[in-house]
């Protein structure tokens, strides 16, 4: 990719100093290829301002270009992210701006963006905060997955609440054993949440949230939608709390 954008930009720039009928590259000769190959060396080196301005328009440009992109995934999906009926909603549930966190128990970076996510809501209380179990990393993955759904589809969102808690809190290995023990801690009956963990309205909610995953493009976790923006991959508080105050500023502006 660096090697195309250099050569690009020599050619442009080398070009753009003779009228374009006059430059036509396949119809040079060899000895001429080399010819322009020594300019196009000579230019760069003397004028390595350019690469640094190409590349950073180039990479502005592929940027833009990912945001837009993401911004219409988001548009096309928008009732499946944000209104599902399934899914676990915190914070606010009037805010005025929603997150929206694809997670893995199995995570490393899903347990590390947990503290910084509460963080947030914490110190905004005007933001949405929904959580999409997305287990992509193995069968502790979803057995935890399907312990914390079966937990909401039989005891309510309070008591997910407090089982995603402590399954992002938790550091051993995920099994039938140590989620027994953890149902138990919650004051929970494990038996009926063990058999709805592999019924189908439990695998149904995992598929649907999967499905929507492979729609987004979205290949890891944690993954995150804010308002308009996808964010793949963990971020800290600050940086998450900029977007939320860009997604903001949009809003206003329409």
């Amino acid at each position: 990719m660096l090697r195309t954008l250099l050569a690009a930009t020599a050619f442009a720039a080398l070009a753009s100093a003779a009228p374009a009928q006059d430059f036509d590259f396949s119809k040079m000769s060899d000895p001429q290829k080399a010819q322009f190959g020594d300019a196009v060396r000579d230019y760069l080196m003397a004028n390595p301002q350019v690469l640094v301005e190409a590349i950073n328009e180039l990479e502005t440009k592929q940027r833009a270009e990912q945001a837009d992109n993401d911004a219409q995934l988001i548009a096309t999906n928008s009732k499946d992210i944000f209104n599902d009926g399934y899914s676990w909603v915190g914070g606010n549930p009037n805010g005025d701006i929603t997150i929206v966190e694809f997670t893995d128990y199995k995570c490393t970076y899903c347990k590390k963006a947990f503290s910084e996510v509460n963080d947030l809501l914490t110190h905004d209380e005007k933001i949405k905060f929904i959580i999409k179990e997305f287990p992509i990393l193995g069968q502790q993955s979803e057995l935890g997955s399907r312990f914390a759904v079966a937990v909401q589809q039989i005891n309510g969102d309070a008591a997910y609440e407090k089982v995603h808690n402590a399954l992002m809190a938790f550091r051993g290995n995920i099994t039938v054993e140590s989620l027994v023990k953890l149902a138990k801690d919650q004051g929970l009956d494990a038996d009926p949440i063990l058999k709805r963990m592999n019924e189908e309205p439990v695998s149904a909610v995992l598929r649907a949230n999967y499905q929507l995953a492979q729609r987004m493009a979205i290949s890891g976790t944690p993954a995150f939608v804010i308002g308009e923006q996808l964010l793949r991959g963990y971020a800290p508080e600050a940086a998450m709390a900029q977007i939320v105050a860009e997604e903001r500023k949009a809003k206003a502006a329409k």
